[in-house]
């Protein structure tokens, strides 16, 4: 197993780990579909009320799709197969509410997991950012995911400003993605604490909330994502020539942290 759950049924909280550590918590194929099956097995567990979501170890929350991932594409222009569509808790039609501990790196792919989380919580060593353009990739998803939890500027900065920089933990609890922010001891248990009062109230309230909060944002989500797809296939470039720029990267300067 790649996604450790652990349940709590006095308090109703559940924490559900990414657990491929030594891979900086990057989702492969296995990862993706127990997220998924977690997300909706969680829909029916009464004894889950709320869910804290956080990765393995101090160095990544998630680093997004695990590089060695092989996902065959339809030759159709007019879709694209990504194995990150279902991971977050709304894909798969999970109203309990979940709040993300971010420790370490966030980025890529981890933005399918923070952009369908209610809030972030994160350790003052998290940093976050998204290296989709300097290797050759479109962000689409993510940065969509991110220009609603974000300002548009920083979420433009950080989509387009590759691995050059990142977003310390700081920064983003000034500008609102990240809610609270703790030193790395105390990460968990300002989760739990924020999941545990989450638990305590009469759950068709609470799910009734998140509902009505995404409901706020799921439009313009939803005519956003419907383009991901054709701009992927318009502006990514070859596999191979992705793969030489990400062998590459280990010549390129440290990433200014801001």
């Amino acid at each position: 197993m790649t996604v450790r759950v652990e349940r709590d049924k006095t308090t109703g909280v559940a924490v559900v780990t990414l657990d491929r550590e030594r891979r900086h918590n990057a989702i492969d194929l296995t990862t993706a579909a127990e997220l998924s099956a977690v997300w909706r097995e969680f829909r029916f567990a009464e004894d889950v009320r709320a869910v804290v979501l956080t990765g393995a170890g101090s160095a990544a929350f998630c680093t997004g799709i695990d590089r060695d991932v092989e996902v065959a594409q339809p030759t159709s222009p007019y879709s694209t197969d990504d194995p990150l569509i279902a991971i977050g808790p709304k894909a798969g039609d999970l109203w309990k509410p979940v709040v993300a501990a971010v420790n370490g790196m966030a980025c890529g792919g981890a933005f399918y997991l923070l952009g369908e989380s209610e809030f972030l919580i994160a350790s003052s060593s998290a940093t976050f950012f998204d290296p989709h353009t300097t290797y050759g990739m479109v962000s689409a998803y993510e940065a969509v995911y991110m220009a609603q939890r974000m300002p548009l500027g920083e979420a433009a900065r950080m989509s387009l400003m590759g691995t050059a920089e990142r977003l310390s933990a700081r920064r983003a609890h000034e500008i609102g993605l990240v809610s609270e922010l703790t030193e790395p001891a105390e990460l968990l248990p300002a989760a739990l604490r924020a999941a545990e009062t989450l638990a305590g109230f009469p759950t068709e309230a609470v799910q009734g909330t998140v509902r009505a909060l995404w409901s706020a944002k799921q439009a313009a989500l939803q005519q956003a994502l419907a383009q991901a797809p054709a701009l992927i296939r318009l502006g990514n470039l070859a596999p191979e020539r992705q793969a030489e720029l990400f062998t590459a990267r280990r010549r390129a300067p440290e990433p200014r942290v801001r």
